[in-house]
């Protein structure tokens, strides 16, 4: 009588199981491997047999014995190959994915990496804290992620419920209560943001996670638009305010920032054009002007923004307010 499976093994973890046993000369049986794996008897001999057809691995089950052998030796289960160089990309991104701390993310992927990692350790060798010394990653203002916050929030994304929540707005001295439907967890620039269709506005706004306090899910489903893609809604920012406006930015930079803005690719709308001399111009189109103010600001004296005329303002207005300040 085959048990009562409680939990299945993924299909890769019981053939590498059975991979083993039969490296080492155990023997073994689907009787002896339904009880060891707690699966049924015909998922034993499918496995088995993907393993003899399609892997190409030498199993023959041997009735003098009754157990399956491998009939010469295997060395490594044949699963893909990977060099070393590929493996170092693969610790290089574990390095990377440090704007997932704090969140149930970063543990899946430590787990999921120690997996990848493990089922390789007969074809190569590596170790890790002496490639991982060639390699390193700062990220400035890295966000703090109140993960009850998170994971709340998050489990109302996967099933579409309704959520309140206090929220503090920059520069405000009070939190107030909001009730959205959230859509979406975005990070940028190292930060969590909650993407939420607010019914009191009728319109969707972008919440900070770190401003985000007593999150509780409430009884009500909602459904999330067909057309809703957080590419589409983050299209016209240049981090994270899309904005209703369509704003052409022109910016002209000297030649000693030049070099900078060309090695990076600030927003999927950009356009350069050389400068005579070295310097370059770059175009930009956005939803808002906030954002790209802040950003051409941290340039100093080597951007000037050629238009909008608004933002050109804008920027005099605030390096008025500096010289001021600066002059005292």
């Amino acid at each position: 009588m085959t048990p009562k499976v409680q939990l299945s093994r993924p299909p890769l973890e019981r053939m590498l199981r059975i991979h083993d046993e039969l490296r080492r000369g155990a023997l073994i049986n689907c009787t002896k491997l339904v009880k060891t794996l707690e699966v049924s008897r015909k998922t034993i001999v499918r496995d088995i047999a993907f393993m003899r057809d399609r892997l190409d691995l030498p199993i023959e089950f041997d009735a003098q014995i009754s157990a399956y052998r491998y009939t010469q030796p295997v060395n490594a289960f044949p699963t893909v190959n990977v060099t070393e160089g590929e493996l170092l990309a693969l610790l290089v991104a574990q390095r990377a994915l440090e704007q997932y701390r704090g969140t149930p993310f970063h543990r899946q992927l430590e787990v999921a990496f120690g997996k990848l990692a493990g089922g390789l350790r007969d074809r190569i060798s590596f170790s890790p804290a002496d490639e991982l010394r060639t390699v390193s990653f700062k990220n400035i203002g890295l966000g703090r992620t109140d993960l009850v916050v998170f994971n709340a929030l998050s489990a109302a994304v996967l099933h579409q419920t309704e959520v309140t929540f206090n929220y503090r707005k920059p520069g405000a001295g009070q939190a107030a209560a909001r009730r959205v439907h959230p859509y979406h967890l975005a990070n940028r620039e190292n930060l969590w943001y909650l993407i939420a269709f607010d019914p009191e506005r009728g319109a969707l706004r972008t919440f900070a996670l770190t401003r985000i306090t007593g999150v509780t899910a409430t009884k009500t489903a909602f459904k999330r638009p067909a057309d809703f893609s957080p590419e589409k809604f983050f299209a016209k920012a240049l981090g994270v305010l899309g904005g209703a406006g369509d704003w052409r930015v022109v910016i002209r930079f000297t030649t000693a920032a030049a070099e900078r803005v060309r090695e990076r690719e600030w927003h999927e709308s950009q356009e350069t054009r050389e400068l005579p001399g070295g310097g370059l111009e770059l175009k930009l189109r956005l939803g808002a002007l906030e954002e790209v103010e802040q950003w051409i600001l941290g340039w100093g004296a080597a951007a000037e923004v050629v238009g909008p005329p608004e933002l050109r303002a804008k920027i005099r207005q605030t390096v008025a307010a500096l010289a001021e300040k600066y002059a005292k």
